[in-house]
């Protein structure tokens, strides 16, 4: 073509790039301007000449970089058909673009660099070594020319070894062919490398100490690209190249810490050596870097990085130079001790010195970065008994006593911390769950230390309480609203209290399971708890921590029984805390409590149960004295919520248990239970709790309130059903027959054995909770009632809501954090209505809690009870269809999973398949349609977004029905499958980030077999259809997460199960499309996929004898390949024929279904690139029996194809 043509094109072309680029051009015009690009580069028969010419550099950078992008789009897109000439035309005037077609290294435009590196990389994947032999020796040539050459030969090394190694974005025999190549040339790339790194730095500083700017930068540049185009290698070539030359490269990085301008990239590359696995013994030089020499320049780069205040360049540093050092000390825990003979080394208390500096770094990141670190020297079998790391463990401790203190939030200046965490933190909220996880593992350490040195860590404990019970309270700037002269979350005081309660906790408990019990230094421990129970404090914060800090010293009380008296007198005064004064308030509205009160109260009803739940023996001595403190509180109806009696009353039931006598337990608990009783059973109770309309009636439901905060004139009566729930649940939960069946055979427990030989316990409890069980279930009944049309029209105005989600649901649901900030200083009021949602809530769950432990605690006087089956379909499961999902999927996870859990297989028949039966019919039912609503919803909402709102109703819904998905197809696995495979993978990657292996590799566990219930589930022909169509329709519903655990746990042994019976064709078919449009589905994450793939491969394989009907399926699988099936086929049905590896027919399968596996949006459009294989460079060792005749040694068979 004549050069006006390419000259007229290329005029075209600049105007259309510019129209795309100028922000001022309409849509109209940029979209037109690209079509006529993307056609240019498509279809265009002189794009190599026109792109060159666009490259030149006269032309602007954006031209340019688009005439580049052309070329690269002919390389990628029309090598394999370009003539061979062509190809040589187009190399070596890329390699003239490089070698004189660019700016000079400053003045090059970074893009323009990268497009450029990027068509020769796009060049040498198609052409090397086999037809570019002097690929490497052109390169080297080019870099002689100067700094701006040089720097792109680095940029196209790294971008090589990334396409290859790291991305392996190409075919494995070329990917192969260009891997062993690197690799055989690894020695000349390092030396080259290395070679441009020394004399540019040296170079560097020569210019820098003459004074000629611009010459050092370029060289300055190239040092650094480099060091980029090192960190691209040193992660997989063989450690040899890294500890070549007595370290030579660990020296240079080492060195080049201390320059401030390459001195990040330096250490980027040092943590990937230090970082890296394989051999031990070929890790073993990497000790070098304990040397005096390393660790001088180590050491030397952090101080002068930390000396000149916060720069955010020093700092990126420091994290770097950390994060070395924490991989130094994983490579010393990995060689110290192992058979690799490696002696301590030299410097090992310098370098501990060196990262206790960074525990004490005011930033709380570099502080939390050593954690990991410090916990795998205390835990190391060698490192821990050496004398320098024993000796550290007190300046850790001490380390971590300021560390735990929770300041440094970034909105904040009240720390030096702050201002590094507004570099690391976004958010106050982000700051603090960070600070929470960091917390959590300093304990872990803190922990491990007191192992090695339990007394320091106990020492420092009850200096540091000491000191903090006598210090003066600080509130700060900001006043609690619990009330004046309180502390608020951000007080000095309470953070120093809270650190302070934190590190005794950790400590203390570790003490206890470290020392011998003679070795326990119980006098000061004593000393120490009679302080903390003779500290007064109003501020419900403080008094928090006071209470932590009496159940952390406990266990001393085990060895002096008669403080138990005085630690009991303190809890209790504290379940009746107040900040205000009840008098106050009008009685009708209990005086309202801020959350930091109400958390002190539930703190000190909590340490009772903890207390009576581990010492129960330590207890019992002073039951009468704690029964009577407990009857007393609740004598007095209004003195603690329903929450806290129940809490008391669950302790007494928890020291019964230590009875070992029947009949004495079953008095006390008749007693116990006799408030309980006269009202649950009451004629009036009994009306209210059968009939919806007197329940709403007599909850308040159906009032209208004037002032929603003061007025609640029912609130007394939602109290009295509260409390009665929550105490039948607190006894059928903690009421037990003692562990040892001889006890339990002396107390009268023991009523004899099954024929199994299990022993028959009865629970004193049963008989009290079974005469409440009658109006339990009629509650059930009508609370699921509550949910007709027509009962919440009979709601309130006030109340027309209180059926709904609570604020807190919606929010957890959503994955909305909750604001952290005023958690403890929360509303004091809360609104009637938000009080009646709360109310409808937990009695609806604790409701189901009740029958969910009733199976465990009465056994088989509950599962025995004459028509539980039809007592429990007319009331749980009555009016399921208006029952929302908020509150079904609680009623599976709290009532039916343990129900069905605990049951003995003796009364699967009676009572688990007459219930589950229609439960899973209607379930499947139920899902289906929802699924149905959110596809329909889907397609109709890619034109027309109702609401952009992220809480949208619609969304919330959407979450909804995923959730509840996922508890039916948890509790159907759990109902079907054994648990040798139950568990397996529910963790497994939910997204395609998992890596290629576990993806491709995802078989469901062998032992994945049905359980006795399953079994007799499956035996019951509805059902059976139920569950399988269940399995199989849900692999199509869109939750990845449901999809894989289905498919792994389920789906297979479900239908291997009906396998022996005949199944219709039709059926069959179903089962197998089912699965592929799961894949279709699916298809795009890695790991479903792959499940998927096994699954259809395992059906097909099982099926495909007996069905033909199975290879109409796959015929209609798009782009499938006839021959291959056919193949595939005759290989399966032909059983004479000895089979292939599973590997390779499950391979084999995969791509003859590859046409029906869906792909993520940004790959469905994608051009394919084809890049074909070349001949081979390696000899192939063929089996003996065939003569084929072998290619000649690599080079001869070889034609050089470019001219060097």
């Amino acid at each position: 073509m004549s050069a006006e043509q390419v000259s007229s094109l290329c005029e075209q072309l600049v105007k259309a790039v510019t129209v795309i680029m100028d922000p001022a051009s309409t849509q109209r015009y940029r979209l037109e301007a690209l079509k006529f690009c993307e056609e240019f580069k498509e279809k265009c028969p002189i794009c190599v000449p026109c792109g060159l010419k666009l490259a030149e550099k006269t032309q602007t950078a954006i031209v340019r970089h688009f005439g580049l992008q052309i070329l690269e789009h002919v390389v990628k897109f029309r090598w394999n058909n370009m003539p061979r000439l062509e190809k040589v035309y187009l190399k070596n005037n890329v390699m003239g673009l490089i070698s004189s077609g660019t700016q000079s290294i400053l003045e090059e435009e970074s893009h323009i660099k990268d497009v450029l590196s990027r068509i020769v990389v796009e060049m040498i994947k198609r052409e090397w070594p086999q037809h570019w032999p002097d690929m490497l020796k052109e390169l080297d040539t080019l870099s002689k020319q100067g700094e701006t050459q040089t720097e792109l030969v680095m940029f196209i090394l790294l971008r090589l070894a990334e396409d290859v190694v790291t991305f392996q974005t190409l075919p494995t025999q070329r990917r192969r062919d260009i891997q062993q190549t690197l690799t055989q040339n690894m020695e000349k790339i390092f030396s080259f490398l290395l070679t441009a790194l020394q004399q540019n730095v040296n170079k560097y500083r020569r210019m820098t100490d003459v004074g000629q700017e611009p010459k050092a930068q370029a060289n300055c540049r190239v040092g650094m690209a480099a060091l980029n185009t090192l960190a691209g290698y040193i992660d997989w070539v063989a450690l040899s190249h890294i500890t070549a030359d007595n370290c030579k490269l660990l020296e240079m990085l080492c060195l080049l810490l201390n320059e401030p301008e390459l001195q990040v990239g330096a250490a980027e590359c040092l943590l990937i050596a230090v970082s890296r696995k394989g051999k031990l013994e070929d890790r073993k030089p990497l000790m070098v870097l304990f040397g005096d020499v390393a660790m001088h320049y180590i050491l030397s780069a952090a101080q002068t990085a930390d000396g000149g205040g916060l720069v955010e360049k020093h700092y990126v540093f420091l994290k770097r130079l950390c994060q070395v050092l924490c991989a130094l000390g994983s490579q010393l825990c990995a060689l110290v001790g192992s058979d690799s003979d490696v002696e301590m080394p030299p410097n090992f208390g310098k370098y501990l010195d060196s990262f206790l500096a960074f525990t004490t770094h005011p930033s709380q990141f570099l502080r939390s970065s050593t954690q990991i670190t410090w916990g795998a020297l205390f835990r190391h079998e060698v490192l821990s008994r050496d004398p320098l790391l024993l000796a550290m463990i007190p300046k850790y401790l001490r380390a971590s006593m300021t560390n735990l203190v929770k300041v440094g939030f970034p909105s904040k200046s009240d720390s030096p911390s702050c201002e590094y965490s507004r570099f690391d933190f976004d958010s106050d909220e982000d700051f603090n769950a960070f600070f929470n996880s960091f917390r959590a593992q300093q304990g872990e350490v803190m922990r491990m230390a007191c192992r090695l040195d339990p007394r320091t860590g106990f020492q420092m404990a009850g200096e540091w309480l000491k000191y903090q019970l006598t210090a003066p309270v600080d509130t700060g700037p900001m006043n609690s609203k619990t009330g004046e002269g309180l502390c608020s979350v951000f007080s000095p005081s309470f953070v120093q209290w809270d650190a302070m309660t934190f590190f005794s906790e950790s400590v203390i408990s570790q003490m206890f399971r470290t020392l011998d019990k003679d070795e326990i230094p119980v006098n000061d421990g004593i000393d120490l708890l009679q302080l903390v129970l003779s500290f007064e404090t109003k501020d419900p914060l403080i008094l928090s921590c006071v209470l932590t800090n009496v159940s952390a010293l406990f266990p001393f009380v085990t060895y002096r029984p008669e403080y138990l008296p005085q630690v009991l007198a303190k809890l209790f005064a504290s379940v009746t805390f107040e900040v205000i004064e009840e008098s106050k308030f009008v009685m009708s509205v209990q005086a309202p409590r801020t959350r930091a009160v109400k958390n002190v109260r539930r703190h000190a009803c909590s340490s009772i149960i903890k207390m009576c739940r581990d010492y129960p023996q330590l207890v019992l001595p002073n039951f009468e004295m704690l029964y009577n403190h407990v009857k007393q509180l609740l004598s007095n109806e209004l003195l603690l919520t329903q929450m806290e009696k129940c809490a008391l009353m669950e302790a007494l039931v928890l020291i019964s248990n230590q009875f070992k006598d029947y009949e004495r337990q079953k008095a006390f608990l008749e007693e116990l239970l006799a408030p309980v009783a006269g009202l649950w059973l009451s004629p009036e109770m009994q009306r209210v709790l059968s009939d919806p309309e007197a329940f709403i009636s007599y909850v308040g439901a159906d009032n209208k309130i004037a002032d929603p905060v003061l007025e609640d004139p029912s609130g007394l009566n939602r109290s009295r059903i509260s409390f009665c729930v929550y105490t039948i649940l607190g006894v059928v939960k903690r009421a037990r027959w003692p562990a040892a069946t001889e006890e339990a055979k002396a107390g009268g427990f023991l009523l004899g054995y099954m024929p199994s030989g299990t022993p028959i316990y009865r629970n004193p409890c049963t008989e009290q909770i079974l005469k409440l069980l009658d109006n339990l279930l009629a509650l059930i009944r009508t609370h699921n009632n509550l949910y007709t049309p027509e009962m919440v029209a009979r709601l309130g105005e006030t109340f027309a809501k209180a059926l709904d989600m609570l604020e807190v649901e919606k929010n957890a649901i959503l994955g909305l954090p909750q604001p952290l900030l005023e958690l403890y200083d929360s509303p004091v009021y809360k609104t009637v209505l938000e009080r009646m949602q709360g109310f409808f809530c937990t009695l609806y769950d604790n409701c189901f809690h009740i029958l969910g432990n009733a199976g465990p605690s009465m056994q088989q006087d509950f599962y025995t009870v004459e028509g539980l089956a039809t007592q429990l379909l007319s009331s749980a499961f009555i009016n399921l269809n208006n029952i929302p999902d908020y509150r079904l999927r609680p009623m599976l996870r709290v009532f039916v999973k343990p129900l069905v859990l605990s049951c003995p297989s003796e009364y699967y028949e009676t009572l688990v398949c007459p219930m589950l039966g229609p439960l899973f019919t209607y379930l499947h039912v139920r899902l289906s349609q929802k699924w149905q609503v959110i596809n329909q919803r889907s397609m109709l909402c890619e034109d027309d977004t109702a609401d952009d709102n992220p809480e949208s109703q619609e969304m919330l819904e959407e979450q909804l029905v995923r959730l509840l998905t996922r508890e039916v197809m948890d509790l159907i696995t759990v109902c079907c499958v054994s648990k040798k495979g139950g568990e397996h993978n529910t963790t497994a990657a939910v997204d395609g980030d998992d890596d290629e292996a576990m993806a491709t590799e995802v078989t469901p566990p062998a032992s994945a077999e049905l359980t006795e219930l399953g079994k007799c589930l499956m035996k019951q022909e509805d059902v059976c259809t139920a569950l399988l169509i269940t399995a199989y329709t849900s692999l199509c519903w869109k939750d990845t997460l449901s999809c894989q655990r289905t498919t792994t746990q389920l789906c297979w042994p479900l239908l291997k199960q009906v396998l022996p019976g005949n199944l219709l064709p039709d059926a069959v078919s179903w089962f197998f499309t089912s699965v592929l449009k799961g894949l279709q589905i699916h298809g795009q994450h890695d790991g479903c996929m792959a499940a998927l793939v096994h699954l259809a491969f395992q059906i097909y394989e099982a099926l495909r004898p007996r069905y033909a009907e199975l290879k109409a399926v796959m015929e209609q699988v798009p782009d499938i390949q006839r021959d291959s099936l056919e193949q595939f086929d005759s290989k399966l049905l032909n059983p004479t024929l000895q089979k292939v590896a599973d590997k390779r027919r499950k391979d084999h399968f995969k791509r003859l279904i590859a046409g029906c596996i869906g792909k993520s949006l940004g790959e469905q459009f994608r051009k394919e690139v084809h890049i074909r294989n070349l001949p081979s460079l390696f000899k192939k060792v063929k089996p003996l029996l065939e003569t084929d005749v072998i290619e000649n040694e690599e080079g001869e068979v070889l034609t050089a194809f470019f001219e060097p």
